[in-house]
C-alpha cells in the first residue's frame, strides 16, 4: 500500500528498479536511438517517458500511449512480501469501487513478478499538468499571493463531494484516509479530484484491545500524514469505533492550509514541540488578517473538533459551503 508521498510534475533523480518485467524498443527522436521502456497493460502499449517522483513507498513515472500519445501516470509500488502485494493490489482494486469526477480514475494495473521474491504493482492513472493543490499553495506561498475566497470555496466543495461519495459507497463505505493538500490534482479546467488510494479502508474500524489499538496507532503514524491526521489517529483507545470523520477532520485542516497556506498545526511543528498535543488541545489560531470572512473562518473552527462526536458529517460541511457561496453570489 502507497500513501501519496510522491510528487506528481516534479522531476528527480531516478532510482534502480527491481522486478520489472518489460521489453525495449529502441525510437529515434531528433536523431538520437534512445531506449524506452515499454509496458503492455491488456493489449494497450505504454513507453515510459521520464521520472515524475518518488516516495518511501512508490514511484510515479509519466507514460505515453503507444496508440493515441496520450500522457499517464504510472505508479510502481514495490512489494517486498506477501503482505505488501496484497496492500498494492487492495489499493487498485479500490478504485473501481466508487466512480465520482472529483476521485481520480483507474486505467490499468497489473502484477509484474522478478527475482528475489519482489513484485511490482504497476497502477496506470490521468496524467494531471497542472500537479496538486499543494504544488499551487506553495507557488502562491512563494509569490505572496492567495486564492479567492469564492474559488476557495468552489475547490473544496469539490472535495467534499469526492469524500462524500467515498463515505457513501455501497455495500461497504469508505475513508481516504490520508486526505491533504499533495493528495488532490488540478484537472486542466481546475476540478479539484483526491488520489493516493493507498490509505483507503473501510469507513468503520471496531478496536478490541490494546494490541489492535497500538496495530491501528503504528498503521496511522506511518501511512497518515500528521500534519492533517484525527486525534483519534494519534492514541486510539483499545475500544473504539475509528471511523469517516477521521476525514473530516482533514478537510477541516484542509480548509485552513488552502486560506492560509499551511495546515493549522504546521507552527507547533516547526518548534519542534508535541503535535500530538496540540492536536488532542486543538491548539491552533488564525493569522490576523482580514482576507477572508469570518463566515470561512467560522467553517474551519465548526470542522476542526477534537471530539468525534460533535465533528460534523460531510453532508453538514457541504450544506454549509453552498449557503455561503450562494451568499456570495447574491452579492455580486
Amino acid at each position: 500500500m502507497s500513501f501519496g508521498r510522491v510528487l506528481w510534475n516534479q522531476i528527480v533523480y531516478p532510482v534502480a528498479r527491481v522486478g520489472v518485467a518489460v521489453t525495449c524498443d529502441v525510437l529515434a527522436i531528433m536523431g538520437c536511438n534512445c531506449t524506452r521502456e515499454r509496458l503492455d497493460f491488456e493489449g494497450r502499449r505504454f513507453y515510459v517517458l521520464r521520472r515524475l517522483g518518488e516516495g518511501g513507498f512508490s514511484v510515479v513515472d509519466l507514460l505515453e500511449d503507444n496508440d493515441t500519445g496520450k500522457k499517464f501516470a504510472l505508479k510502481r509500488i514495490q512489494c517486498h512480501s506477501r503482505e505488501d502485494e496484497r496492500l498494492a493490489k487492495e489499493e487498485a482494486e479500490y478504485h473501481p469501487k466508487v466512480n465520482h469526477p472529483n476521485l481520480i480514475p483507474l486505467e490499468a494495473w497489473k502484477v509484474t513478478r522478478g527475482t528475489g521474491g519482489v513484485t511490482e504493482v504497476l497502477i496506470v492513472l490521468p496524467f494531471f499538468r497542472r500537479g496538486t493543490l499543494q504544488d499551487e499553495l506553495d507557488r502562491l506561498a512563494t509569490k505572496g499571493e492567495f486564492i479567492s475566497e469564492h474559488r476557495l470555496l468552489r475547490l473544496f466543495r469539490g472535495m467534499c463531494d469526492g469524500v462524500r461519495a467515498l463515505h457513501q459507497a455501497s455495500p461497504v463505505p469508505l475513508a481516504h484516509r490520508d486526505i491533504k493538500p499533495g493528495n488532490v490534482l488540478l484537472s486542466d479546467n481546475g476540478t479539484p479530484v483526491i488520489m493516493d488510494f493507498g490509505s483507503m479502508a473501510p469507513a468503520r474500524l471496531e478496536v478490541k484491545g490494546r494490541s489492535q489499538a497500538l496495530a491501528v496507532q503504528d498503521l496511522a503514524a506511518e501511512k497518515c500524514s500528521m500534519l492533517f491526521r484525527a486525534p483519534e489517529l494519534f492514541h486510539v483507545e483499545s475500544h473504539t469505533i475509528i471511523d469517516e470523520k477521521v476525514d473530516v477532520w482533514s478537510l477541516g485542516c484542509l480548509l485552513y492550509a488552502m486560506a492560509f497556506l499551511q495546515s493549522p498545526f504546521e507552527p507547533v511543528y516547526q518548534r519542534g514541540d508535541s503535535l500530538h498535543l496540540a492536536v488532542l488541545g486543538r491548539n491552533f489560531k488564525f493569522p490576523d488578517t482580514t482576507r477572508y470572512s469570518s463566515s470561512l473562518k467560522e467553517l474551519v473552527s465548526s470542522i476542526i473538533v477534537v471530539e468525534v462526536i460533535e465533528r460534523p458529517s460531510v453532508a453538514w460541511i457541504v450544506e454549509q459551503v453552498d449557503i455561503m457561496l450562494q451568499e456570495m453570489e447574491h452579492k455580486v
